[in-house]
């Protein structure tokens, strides 16, 4: 598990306790926009596309997505290019294995983990995961500068993930469920089951500290928001207080 600074949530702490967070959301409009992503088939997990690690960050005339939100130095918006949802992947490995820096071969286990990852989170950017019915995977990154070209590697730095879900039949929160009374099961409007949830909080351990994670979730707000979502939820370690004052600070 990360170091209790990281803003990486990999799941249950190590006592077992876990938090759920979440807040109401008021409807402020419908979207009929929708971003399209290249299919990812379970046959490309045996081998890594061709990434270009010196490939220049994408220009704000490039960049043609869903919302943005632009804060201080950086911008928060949707991932786009192959080598930003890798670098979203390698920043998910860094922080998992943050605190464990000290093991051998920590570097091939960082590997494995962002190959991984990588694979689905573009699954679940297609919609093959589960419930989930639509996934967004944003990134940070640092503004465009005049004369400045940085590349991918060197801008992304920071990431989350937002899904538009729907409970199972008998969840109540994502992840709880409730045994049914079929005599006291009442039929609902589909939208009724919808949910948005976050994960996946990141940010690089030399950015931390500037606002990032907060504008990333203020972002995956709006557009839960602009998707008719009406509940947006999070779960977090008990256990990390810099992750659980973040989740306050906004809404949660």
């Amino acid at each position: 598990f990360p170091d209790p600074t990281s803003l990486f949530l990999p799941g249950p702490s190590p006592s077992g306790k876990t938090f759920l967070r979440w807040k109401t959301l008021e409807v402020h409009c419908d979207s009929n926009q929708s971003i399209q992503h290249s299919p990812v088939s379970k046959s490309d997990s045996s081998k890594m596309p061709e990434l270009s690690f010196d490939r220049l960050q994408l220009s704000d005339q490039e960049y043609c997505g869903f919302e943005r939100r632009n804060f201080d130095r950086f911008v928060a918006r949707e991932a786009v290019l192959d080598e930003e949802y890798w670098t979203a992947a390698w920043l998910r490995a860094e922080a998992h294995w943050e605190s464990l820096a000290y093991m051998r071969h920590v570097d091939s286990y960082k590997r494995k983990y962002a190959e991984e990852e990588f694979y689905a989170l573009k699954r679940r950017c297609v919609g093959q995961d589960g419930n989930s019915l639509k996934c967004f995977c944003f990134v940070a990154v640092k503004k465009e500068e005049k004369k400045v070209r940085r590349t991918v590697l060197s801008s992304v730095v920071g990431t989350l993930d937002l899904s538009i879900r729907q409970f199972l039949r008998g969840e109540t929160y994502p992840g709880e469920v409730k045994r049914l009374s079929a005599v006291l099961a009442s039929p609902e409007p589909f939208d009724a089951h919808k949910y948005a949830y976050v994960a996946n909080v990141c940010v690089s351990k030399f950015a931390r500290r500037k606002g990032i994670a907060s504008n990333m979730l203020y972002l995956a707000t709006d557009v839960a928001t602009s998707a008719g979502m009406k509940q947006l939820f999070v779960h977090v370690n008990a256990d990390n207080k810099p992750a659980r004052d973040l989740y306050r600070k906004t809404g949660f």
